[in-house]
């Protein structure tokens, strides 16, 4: 049996990484090709604010699953400590009797192999094989090999592949910007942005294809226009217009959802729908999109709650709650009787907007013989009595 065993810190996982692996099987061909992130790198420090262990070998798993003999493999999570590769090859000569053992490195390990932790045992032990990096001396990589095998009379030599320029680190620091995505698997990124590691900054193009995916078509050009209108509000009234993109971009991420849906959504969140909730699809959208935009895209609490009150407003709203719920009524799709009053107002009066805005929106509901909920009343209360902006 022929197993191959890929380690790393896989952090995060990327192209670059399936791009040796497939490499790595079509000229190895092995029976296994095992893909082991470690525990605690003996080489290096693991960056500020890397994922633990287990977040990480849930990376892994998500960029290489679909790779025909790729396995992931936790052995090295398991021990635990220093994630000494010669530990590895042995218990792997343990679990695979018989076995022929390679190991899959990139440049850098290939040249700094003898430094490892009981390379003599390594490199008796199995065959080395090495990706070269974009960019990197194909010529010093062959040295490198040539040296091993000259040196210890091991079996190492460089596998042919066009290599990705994407490094691990470059990759934190794209992320940190709302960078990175072309660097890694959709499934990837969206486990980074659901789980909010690596203190990423959410791509707004990506999150766009996400969002609009979950929307009857109809609904997108109002979405868009949601988005445009809450940047513009948040200029001038100095909110995060980042913040306020993300919220209106979710803001009606379940809203196709019939009120049955809802309800499951509700069930699912743990959401504890009131009476005039349980009557309307309308009002329940905004505590199952807050809901929803949480677990799957980790919003933050602002955003969050920026979603979950942009539709019937509440009583000492924040100022990126307001932007919300005013940019949904005002932005450049609607059209109805007050809408451009209510617009001029907006930029110049914020809270008068908002108190205008709930008192239309009551009217507007009880033409049509709907009662409002109640906390709308509430919040056009709050407003009439406290300070403006």
């Amino acid at each position: 049996m022929d197993i191959v065993m890929f380690g790393g810190s896989f952090n995060p996982p990327h192209r670059g990484h399936r791009a040796a692996a497939r490499a790595a099987i079509r000229a190895l061909q092995p029976d296994k090709l095992l893909i082991v992130p470690d525990y605690l790198p003996p080489h290096k420090v693991l960056a500020a604010g890397s994922p633990t262990p287990e977040a990480r070998l849930e990376l892994c798993r998500r960029n290489f699953s679909d790779i025909p003999g790729a396995e992931l493999c936790d052995i090295e999570l398991r021990r635990g400590g220093r994630s000494y590769t010669s530990d590895t090859l042995r218990e792997l000569a343990v679990r695979y009797p018989g076995a022929r053992l390679t190991l899959l490195v990139g440049t850098d390990m290939l040249l700094s192999l003898e430094s490892w932790h009981e390379p003599e045992y390594i490199l008796q032990n199995a065959r080395i094989r090495a990706f070269p990096r974009e960019g990197g001396d194909r010529a010093a990589v062959e040295a490198g090999a040539r040296k091993l095998r000259e040196t210890w009379g091991c079996d190492a030599a460089v596998i042919d592949m066009q290599p990705i320029p994407a490094a691990s680190t470059g990759i934190r620091a794209a992320l940190l910007e709302g960078g990175g995505t072309e660097l890694l698997t959709d499934r990837v990124y969206a486990a980074i942005v659901r789980d909010r590691l690596y203190g990423v900054r959410v791509n707004l193009p990506w999150l766009r294809r996400k969002a609009y995916a979950l929307l009857k078509p109809k609904r997108i050009p109002h979405v868009q226009g949601c988005e445009a209108e809450a940047v513009k509000l948040s200029e001038r009234w100095g909110a995060d217009p980042y913040e306020a993109a993300v919220a209106a971009i979710l803001h009606d991420c379940t809203k196709k959802q019939p009120l049955e849906g809802q309800l499951r959504l509700c069930k699912r969140y743990g959401i504890r729908p009131d009476d005039y909730e349980r009557r309307s699809d309308k009002l329940l959208h905004a505590k199952t999109g807050a809901a929803l935009a949480r677990a799957r895209f980790g919003v933050s609490e602002a955003v969050a709650e920026a979603i979950r009150w942009h539709t019937t407003g509440k009583p000492d709203m924040t100022l990126l709650e307001k932007i919300v719920y005013m940019a949904d009524y005002i932005e450049p799709t609607r059209d109805f009787p007050g809408v451009e009053r209510l617009r001029d107002l907006a930029y110049r009066d914020l809270d008068a907007a908002m108190m205008l805005g709930l008192e239309l929106s009551d009217a507007d509901l009880r033409s049509y013989g709907t009662e409002p909920h109640p906390i709308s009343a509430e919040a056009l209360e709050f407003l009439k009595g406290g300070p403006t902006r």
